[in-house]
């Protein structure tokens, strides 16, 4: 089963950074990479599930016009917030298997960092298939996840990364995959859309070949 909000609620009570997000090289490093990958240099909307403490919100931020970000329970909201003070970004409750009532529709960013292994696998491709309904035609997604096993979480991170690449509606752009973390950049596209419509790459979209 997915793991509940209760989880969390222990895991924040050992403290305010209990991943060490904001403290550590991995992980800048890892944040760096993952804003790297994004194929636009602006986006108009962008969703961010599982925010924590606002690490990555705050590079995302100035990347976007308006960002929603979330995650399950309020301490890590609140010092995500503390940390990201802007007017445009919208910090809410909310988990990826709930009503996306909450976050609303009309994305053409959705980060997928390091949450989907929090789902069991009906859950992430429940929510799958929510991302897809709710991004924009050529909106982007992007996918990161820790690939060691960690025994309280229901999937690896390689197999939320074969749930991501198995959903109908996305097509994949491309990656960069190492031995702690798989990511995966993916756009928003139909099988039944012509070729002529289908992402191409940034070089030749930017016209340079």
């Amino acid at each position: 089963m997915s793991v509940p909000p209760a989880y969390f609620d222990g895991v924040y009570a050992e403290g305010e950074d209990p991943f060490g997000l904001g403290s550590s090289w991995y992980e800048d490093r890892k944040y760096t990479i993952t804003m790297a990958s994004l194929p636009r240099q602006r986006y108009r909307r962008a969703l961010e599930p599982g925010c924590s403490v606002g690490v990555l919100t705050e590079r995302l931020a100035a990347r976007c016009d308006v960002l929603v970000s979330t995650d399950v329970v309020d301490p890590p909201i609140r010092t995500a917030r503390a940390r990201v003070a802007s007017p445009h970004v919208q910090f809410v409750t909310w988990s990826l298997a709930d009503s996306w009532e909450s976050v609303g529709t009309g994305f053409d960013l959705i980060v997928l960092s390091e949450v989907g292994y929090y789902l069991d696998e009906t859950d992430l491709r429940r929510a799958l298939d929510e991302c897809v309904r709710h991004l924009e035609p050529g909106g982007t997604l992007v996918a990161v996840h820790w690939r060691h096993p960690v025994a309280d979480y229901p999937l690896t991170g390689d197999q939320v990364h074969d749930a991501v690449a198995d959903t109908v509606g996305l097509s994949r752009l491309g990656g960069y995959v190492d031995e702690d973390f798989v990511l995966e950049v993916f756009t928003a596209w139909q099988p039944s859309e012509t070729l002529e419509t289908r992402p191409s790459s940034i070089a030749r979209a930017e016209g340079l070949v």
